[in-house]
């Protein structure tokens, strides 16, 4: 079952959720809506749902038109970030609710509801624990609960909002790897809100990008954390340093050094042209002694050799701080300390973006 939605737009009051918004989910994609609190993630989700109706646009399930559709006849799914549950039914019967409620005629009968209900718990490893109250689950069995309970209906699609919102840490990473997996046994198209980058680039085949009620970038996790279109996207995804320099003759001017354009996007090559410069603390690599290359001057601040990397806080000659990760093997041999000067330059080309003035 794809899903579309064309040219959407909501509003509450004077507040702008969405502004003209198109995407395309594909049958049987995982995507995930990613943005800030009040980007408009959770209000396209309730859209797309029929929880909420759009000012204007449309809404379309494999083709057809589902704007005016009622919730119960989109044949959606619904999992929330608060699981939902109902604190006095069993888990047996939370997942059971969705079968018992459905109209008289189309209600399927008793031998098949315990079945099917069976076969999602054992699908979301709690058959063992059916009899028991949500009250007596921890929060990642809860949200396997809420989970199983929107599979029940045979949902066409599934829709999440923030799943994983309220575990902890180490539970939702154990959830993602638990949810990816059983998605790519079922095939269902999913969409699902996240804040959380990480979440986003580890679970999705594609991610969504909001900002203010904007799609900024929709592409495959890889390209939208590589290939950023925008500032907002690159500064969002994963840390990021920025630099301020001019243009001037295909290069970027910043404080006395030179960084070449790689696509040369300013318009008349002159100094009446900004730049903003962004590279990851990956992409910096940091010497003690200078190679005449793309460089500058800088000076250890704080160092962080707790994890995989060594992070290295730092600060310019110019006063800005800057961030670099080095290899364990690359900080030993440095000898690094704080106070130390070091050489920063980037490893590859970084991303320019260029302004008129």
């Amino acid at each position: 079952m794809s899903i579309e939605v064309r040219n959407i737009r909501k509003t509450f009051g004077n507040f702008v959720a969405l502004d003209e918004v198109s995407l395309k989910v594909e049958t049987g994609e995982l995507v995930a809506l990613l943005g800030m609190s009040g980007s408009g993630k959770t209000t396209l989700l309730r859209i797309i749902s029929g929880l909420e109706l759009p000012d204007s646009g449309s809404v379309h399930f494999h083709g057809s038109e589902a704007t005016e559709v009622s919730v119960r006849d989109r044949r959606v799914g619904f999992v929330f970030q608060h699981y939902a549950l109902f604190r006095h039914l069993s888990v047996f019967e939370n997942v059971a609710f969705g079968l018992r409620v459905k109209p008289r005629a189309s209600r399927p009968a008793e031998d098949y509801i315990r079945k099917r209900v069976h076969e999602l718990l054992q699908l979301v490893q709690l058959d063992s624990m059916a009899n028991r109250l949500p009250s007596q689950l921890s929060g990642g069995q809860r949200q396997r609960v809420a989970l199983a309970r929107a599979l029940a209906v045979e949902p066409s699609v599934l829709l999440l909002d923030e799943p994983f919102g309220a575990l902890d840490a180490k539970v939702r990473a154990e959830l993602r790897r638990w949810l990816r997996r059983l998605h790519d046994e079922l095939h269902i198209t999913s969409v699902f809100v996240t804040h959380d980058q990480e979440e986003a680039l580890e679970l999705a085949d594609r991610v969504v990008v909001m900002n203010q009620g904007r799609v900024e970038q929709i592409g495959t996790p890889a390209d939208v954390y590589h290939h950023p279109a925008t500032p907002f996207v690159y500064q969002f995804l994963g840390n990021v340093n920025l630099f301020h320099g001019r243009v001037e003759d295909g290069h970027v001017l910043i404080e006395g050094s030179s960084v070449e354009l790689d696509e040369a996007p300013h318009r008349n090559g002159n100094a009446k042209e900004r730049a903003h410069v962004y590279l990851r603390p990956h992409q910096l690599e940091l010497a003690l002694e200078a190679s005449g290359g793309n460089e500058f001057r800088a000076t250890v601040v704080h160092l962080n050799s707790a994890g995989p990397k060594v992070k290295v806080e730092l600060v310019t000659e110019w006063g800005d701080p800057v961030f670099a990760e080095i290899d364990h093997d690359r900080f030993d041999a440095l000898k690094l300390a704080k106070g130390h000067r070091v050489y920063a330059r980037p490893k590859e080309k970084p991303r320019v973006f260029v302004y008129q003035i």
